[in-house]
């Protein structure tokens, strides 16, 4: 997700009374805070004295959007300067952040998945007397949501949602006539649409080959159907681990691939399925190269800045049986992908302080919610929005949201960094037909052996 990843992926992409910067920890924030009259949110006290701190981001492709952030913040705020660490879509971002730290050199700031949060947790500054503000500030639920291991480690400033995006104009010109998202609960429904929109001469479905997307948002899936409990779904990855599950019996992995199947078989991509580029499958689809699009709302930061795209788009959860009552057949796969968390291993107090302050001021301002929610299209689980979502996708996505519609994918905040990028090396052999059914699983069953004990 691109600003999950895997999940990619990848996707999401948080304040109140804020600590005064540059204060001893533990001190009542009550004193610190002032009204930003200019933007209509709540502002922390400057730092004292000069601070600088680096944001390490890897929600890639908004880098330009923070770095404007922080310009704007750092006129509000002359003691403090942020200066972004930012990493390419799809790269080696893990490694990149695993380097810092082993070099002694942490960002103050990062952005990251709550897994790779979860596992670095010894060098996060603990942010439970944070708790309650940001309780109070979010929706029911979202810090609840956030917490790894019941501890309060980071932030939450988005949240993303995922499964077959659709643009209108081409499902409707492909069926020929209205289309009503509603009627397909099935994967024989979804096909049926599909054989239409083929035989109309239109691609059906965009199938992103990246191996984040692949293995984390598609193959993730596996592990969060297997019941609406994250608790469930954990011990279901540990019986995998202990070699007590077998892929190809299992109903919720095996109506995934068959689901897989119909996607490889109307791909868009099918006769070059790696190609993987992701800003040129969004574009294809938004201006209507393709009906569907297995793909998460985050796709709005380069679908929404096209010239000549559609602008009638929404979002089907993906079918995974031909039950309609199965659970993932009528919601969508929901989750606060990334977090802000600030680094306890290197940075100094005052740096903490301050941190803290530029967090709360990018949650709660009105500058900072129409950075993330207004240009970088994202959604934000907070109660009180100064800016109004421009991102058509998120909005479809909270539609399920407000009904309960959606597949808790919080079980991967608990799998290893890696596990995207190995299985979805074996989706994408399974998706050039390198590997069968049967040599997918076998290969997604040992990955997770290997991690037998840990």
């Amino acid at each position: 997700m691109k600003l999950r990843k895997a999940a990619s992926f990848a996707i999401a992409l948080t304040v109140v009374t804020g600590l005064l910067a540059g204060c001893s920890k533990g001190n009542s924030a009550t004193n610190a805070v002032k009204k930003d009259k200019g933007n209509g949110g709540t502002q922390t006290g400057q730092a004292s004295k000069d601070v600088k701190l680096t944001f390490f981001n890897t929600s890639a492709e908004v880098n330009t959007v923070f770095e404007e952030l922080f310009k704007k913040y750092h006129e509000q705020n002359p003691q403090v300067t942020i200066e972004l660490i930012p990493t390419p879509i799809g790269g080696a971002q893990l490694e990149k952040f695993q380097s810092l730290l082993a070099s002694g050199n942490p960002a103050t700031i990062v952005n990251l998945d709550a897994g790779t949060i979860l596992q670095y947790k010894d060098d996060f500054l603990d942010l439970e007397p944070e708790k309650a503000k940001y309780e109070a500030l979010t929706n029911p639920g979202a810090i609840d949501g956030a917490l790894l291991d019941g501890q309060f480690l980071g932030i939450p400033w988005t949240a993303q949602g995922y499964g077959l995006l659709y643009n209108k104009r081409a499902v409707e010109e492909g069926i020929g006539g209205a289309f009503d998202p509603a009627l397909v609960k099935t994967r024989d429904d979804l096909e049926a649409v599909f054989k239409k929109i083929e035989a109309s001469g239109k691609a059906p479905v965009m199938l992103h080959g990246a191996d984040w997307s692949l293995g984390a948002h598609y193959l993730g899936l596996t592990y969060s159907l297997q019941s609406q409990k994250v608790e469930d779904n954990r011990k279901f990855v540990e019986e995998l681990k202990n070699g007590q599950v077998k892929l190809t019996e299992n109903p919720q992995f095996t109506g995934l691939m068959d689901t897989f199947d119909l996607l490889k078989k109307y791909n868009a991509r099918k006769s070059d399925p790696l190609v993987a580029d992701y800003n040129r499958d969004s574009a294809d689809f938004a201006k209507g190269a393709a009906a569907f699009y297995f793909m998460g709302d985050w796709s709005w930061a380069v679908i929404g800045t096209l010239e000549g795209r559609d602008t009638d788009f929404g979002i089907l959860p993906l079918p995974v049986s031909n039950n309609p009552e199965d659970f993932g057949n009528t919601q969508v796969a929901y989750s606060e992908p990334k977090l802000f968390a600030i680094d306890d291993s290197k940075s100094t107090p005052e740096q903490q302080e301050a941190a803290k302050a530029f967090i709360e001021w990018m949650v709660s301002s009105e500058d900072g919610q129409k950075a993330i929610i207004t240009d970088m299209g994202l959604s934000m689980p907070y109660k009180d929005l100064k800016a109004k979502s421009t991102n058509i996708m998120s909005n479809a996505v909270s539609e399920y949201v407000k009904q309960g519609n959606i597949i808790n994918i919080g079980v991967i905040n608990y799998l290893p960094q890696d596990y995207w990028a190995k299985t979805g090396a074996a989706m994408q052999k399974y998706l050039v037909g390198n590997i069968d059914r049967q040599g997918l699983a076998q290969e997604v069953q040992d990955y997770w052996k290997s991690y037998a004990g840990k």
